[in-house]
């Protein structure tokens, strides 16, 4: 089987073909260009630099394109790094597509959207539901396909759609626990809470921030998307149904500086806040250790507030 980025050890010499997620031109101290890289295949991503470019490699070497490497890895700062050694465009006859090189969901497409037209009749409350059906009807295609973001957690093919079941299996397992939540309102809110990522990101091959991801950020753009269903659906935006919905959807980050307009103040927001920390803690634990040698530590994990993952070689 070929070896992938992350099978290789540091120091390690690798050649293998790579599709370029990002590439950033910069300047170096001595004035000459070079190119800052990340480099993906399915095993993971990893930054790398190729230094000294020439206007032929910037021009050829962008986000999307998948590339021939040779490379070193290395350490930089406690993180993985690549020394690109050399780049060349692959062969067109080997029919390589920038899907061959992307991370996917552990859940099959259409296990999830089978599972999701399935919850839908779980959610009681007519105004709630015919919200939620009318957006992921509306996004189903990006839903589906879409990252949960762009590095912290989720961050592959159909991440976004699988974030997003995780959410509702523990959602489930909540209200079995405390019969006294709405699970409605929690079920609604969790398959809402991250569908402004379909039009706050780009995609997951070369994952950007859009225009309005930028400007605006995907919890106020739910709520306005929830908000034109509503009129689409001529229902009365400042209902108390509707008001409690979009509470639980912007409440979600759970603190101001953490990007949530205002902070849960009904049960169910506050739910969906702990669960969604939750679950995106879980991945990015799990995506770390699968990254780190037994015994060892990884490399500080910005989502994780700069903290390093411990590898236990203890199994049972």
């Amino acid at each position: 089987m070929a070896q992938k980025l992350y099978d290789f050890k540091l120091d390690e010499r690798m050649e293998l073909n790579v599709l370029i997620k990002s590439a950033d031109i910069r300047v170096a101290k001595n004035g000459n260009q070079y190119i800052a890289l990340v480099l993906a295949d399915t095993s993971g991503e990893m930054p790398g630099m190729l230094w000294e470019a020439n206007a032929n490699q910037i021009k050829l070497f962008s986000a999307g394109t998948i590339v021939h490497m040779q490379a070193v890895r290395q350490v930089y700062q406690g993180k993985p790094q690549l020394k690109v050694l050399n780049l060349a465009l692959v062969d067109e006859q080997l029919q390589l597509t920038a899907n061959d090189f992307v991370q996917t969901a552990p859940m099959q497409k259409q296990k999830m959207v089978d599972e999701v037209s399935q919850l839908l009749f779980q959610i009681t409350n007519p105004t709630w539901a015919r919200i939620v059906r009318y957006l992921l009807q509306k996004h189903e295609t990006t839903f589906y396909e879409f990252p949960a973001a762009k590095t912290n957690h989720h961050a592959f093919s159909g991440g976004l759609a699988f974030h997003t079941l995780s959410i509702v299996h523990l959602a489930q397992n909540v209200s079995k626990q405390y019969p006294h939540v709405n699970e409605s309102l929690l079920l609604a809110g969790a398959l809402l809470h991250d569908l402004g990522k379909t039009i706050e990101l780009s995609g997951s091959i070369a994952t950007t921030y859009t225009t309005a991801g930028n400007l605006i950020g995907h919890i106020t753009l739910i709520d306005e998307e929830i908000v034109l269903a509503a009129q689409a659906l001529q229902l009365d935006i400042y209902s108390e149904d509707l008001l409690v919905l979009r509470h639980v959807v912007l409440a979600h980050h759970g603190l101001l500086e953490y990007g949530s307009p205002v902070r849960p103040m009904i049960l169910e927001g506050q739910i969906l806040h702990q669960l969604d920390e939750l679950d995106a803690s879980i991945q990015m634990f799990d995506n770390a250790v699968a990254h780190t040698e037994p015994g060892k530590f990884s490399e500080r994990i910005y989502g994780l507030s700069g903290r390093m993952v411990y590898h236990p070689t203890t199994k049972e």
